[in-house]
């Protein structure tokens, strides 16, 4: 017998054998891949390609030079090349003239398909991402475009928004519109800004989210544009003050006299109009504090969708004066805000429109019927009186519904009250409305479907742990589920659709938290708070409910805690300074000037 034969014999044997070994044993189908298989085979056709093997095709420049390549890799890469060589004469040829890009750039290209890296460079990418566009390659045109977010500044964001428009880079138009209206101040300073046409400074001027601390900023920068090339650009002055909101800045009559000053308005009767209707409606708004604005020129602008702070009120240990602070959630910043004259740590906090902030009743820890307004859209807000509440009252409760305010229930001096006014900001006259089923002090409200709700509570002798709700339309009150434990001094804030009962007092401060839920009527508990806390703060802000302050006690004023209705979970973070008591916040519009 041969070797070979002796040889097919194992064979044939190791076959039967592993037959049998695999018969007796569970095998299941196993699926392998070979990770580097198509990295192998790229390298291999580079090659092949730099080898000119088996290339059917040669692409030749308006510069002479020429590029080789496989017509099925291209294809399979491009659609651009698929249909070329699928639709066209091309697919008959073996030389291409292609005029739209250069050799340098179309080399690059190519190898790209051929390895699937490219070096984006400041040197490249103004002609590589037009040269991706024509080939049609996404992940080039996302490579040059990211590139260029990275580098997009004050000074260069004008014309990178031009050449993201040119080429339809959504993301990145979107983008450099974005850091347009964010650093407004900073981009009016460029060349690029002085070089727009007319057109594209009426879309930057007209956004109502342009980032500007006050509106003069805005006139400052046509006239700017204007005096570059005053003889040709003469002419657009009326159609840019158009989109300058003039009666924000009249509120400011130094500002205001400046401008009317300027030569280029006096000159312009149309102009002169705009001036006009600026004094017209400072006037009116001066006896008519909440006049809703006829045209955009009257609107402040407003910097986002989640450009909203916090407007804390602080009250000192010695001095009877409240301070207010803005707290900024996102950068964690407080600054200054407009002080009161006298202390309203007992008054009834809330805000109409995200706008006018009231403090109603309580003065210096005695029964008051004083009122008094911020409008924080203002150049240069301040505190000013409005009409007086009808019943003395501290320790009341405060909701809006409607534009109406309501000042709820209280103490005035000698008992707890139960009754109930509301003031309509279209004619701004209080009067009185329903009173509530029973008396109370040092509660909670809350907005919630539509109805005012009153949480919690003293009656003068008992803490309480009823509720009871305000319906504006029936004018009157209906009890509802108690909470689990009475709760005096108790925060309270809606969050998506529900009403929590955040801490308070029952024999000894509480960090226990409780939620109602409307659907069903009934109460129930979430995740306790870190910190005990007795007529605390509360805001609701971007889907969070914010807590701060409270009764002094060791380590509260210093804090803020955030509650996630999403995981349930709440979070303790420090504040930058804590020299002063904590008693209460509203969320508000970022004021003008507010721009960290």
């Amino acid at each position: 017998m041969s070797v070979k034969e002796m040889d097919t014999i194992k064979a044939s044997s190791c076959e039967n054998n592993l037959k049998q070994v695999l018969k007796s044993n569970e095998c299941e189908p196993t699926h392998f891949r070979n990770s580097f298989h198509s990295d192998r085979i790229l390298e291999d056709l580079q090659s092949l390609r730099k080898n000119e093997v088996l290339c059917d095709i040669r692409f030749e420049t308006d510069d002479g030079c020429t590029t080789f390549g496989h017509k099925i890799v291209l294809m399979a890469a491009s659609p651009y090349f698929s249909a070329m060589f699928s639709n066209f004469d091309e697919r008959n040829e073996d030389l291409v003239n292609i005029r739209e890009l250069d050799s340098t750039i179309l080399q690059v290209l190519v190898d790209y398909i051929y390895t699937g890296e490219i070096m984006v460079t400041k040197e490249n990418v103004q002609v590589l991402l037009p040269a991706a566009n024509v080939l049609q390659l996404e992940y080039v045109i996302n490579a040059c475009a990211e590139f260029l977010q990275k580098q997009l500044d004050a000074s260069n964001c004008i014309g990178i928004r031009a050449f993201a428009d040119l080429h339809n880079c959504t993301e990145l138009l979107a983008s450099s519109e974005t850091l347009i209206k964010k650093q407004f101040l900073e981009v009016v300073k460029s060349d690029e800004f002085l070089s727009l046409s007319s057109e594209d400074v009426v879309k930057i001027i007209s956004c109502n989210d342009l980032a500007v601390p006050y509106e003069e900023k805005v006139f400052e920068s046509v006239i700017k544009w204007v005096k570059k090339d005053l003889d040709q650009r003469k002419d657009f002055l009326t159609e840019l003050m158009e989109h300058v909101r003039l009666p924000i800045i009249a509120s400011r009559p130094d500002i205001l006299l400046n401008i009317v000053n300027e030569p280029l308005l006096k000159n312009n009767p149309k102009c002169k109009d705009f001036v006009i209707e600026a004094y017209h409606f400072n006037l009116q708004k001066s006896v008519q504090y909440f006049t809703i604005p006829q045209t955009i020129r009257c609107k402040p602008r407003q910097f986002g969708d989640s450009h909203k702070v916090i407007l804390m009120f602080n009250r000192p240990d010695t001095l009877p004066k409240c301070y207010t602070e803005w707290y900024d959630p996102v950068t964690k910043l407080r600054e200054k805000a407009p002080g009161i004259n006298d202390c309203r740590w007992e008054a009834g906090l809330c805000v109409v429109r995200d706008q006018f902030v009231f403090a109603v009743g309580g003065v210096n820890g005695l029964c008051s019927q004083s009122v008094t307004m911020l409008d924080v859209s203002s150049q240069s807000p301040s505190w000013i009186q409005m009409v007086d509440i009808i019943a003395k009252r501290n320790r009341l409760g405060v909701g809006v519904l409607d534009d109406c305010i309501y000042a709820v229930g209280g103490y005035d001096g000698n008992r707890a009250l139960n009754s109930v006014e509301v003031f309509d900001v279209s004619n701004q006259k209080w009067r009185m409305v329903s009173s509530m089923t029973i008396e109370r002090c040092d509660f909670g409200v809350g907005v919630l479907n539509n109805r005012l709700y009153a949480v919690g509570g003293s009656d003068g002798k008992l803490c309480l742990k009823s509720v009871e709700y305000y319906d504006p339309v029936l004018d009157t009150w209906t009890p509802v589920a108690n909470m689990s434990v009475v709760r005096h001094g108790v925060g309270v804030g809606v969050l998506d659709g529900l009403l929590y009962a955040i801490g308070g007092y029952n024999g000894k401060n509480l960090k226990s938290v409780e939620v109602y839920r409307p659907s069903d009527g009934v109460w129930s508990s979430v995740a306790d708070m870190e910190i005990y806390r007795s007529c605390p703060g509360v805001a609701v802000l971007d889907g969070l409910l914010y807590v701060f302050g409270g009764e002094k006690e060791s380590s509260i004023n210093d804090t803020v805690e955030i509650y996630n209705p999403n995981t349930n979970t709440w979070t303790l973070e420090k504040l930058l300074r804590n020299e002063v008591q904590i008693y209460g916040g509203v969320v508000v519009d970022r004021p003008l000037h507010f721009m960290n």
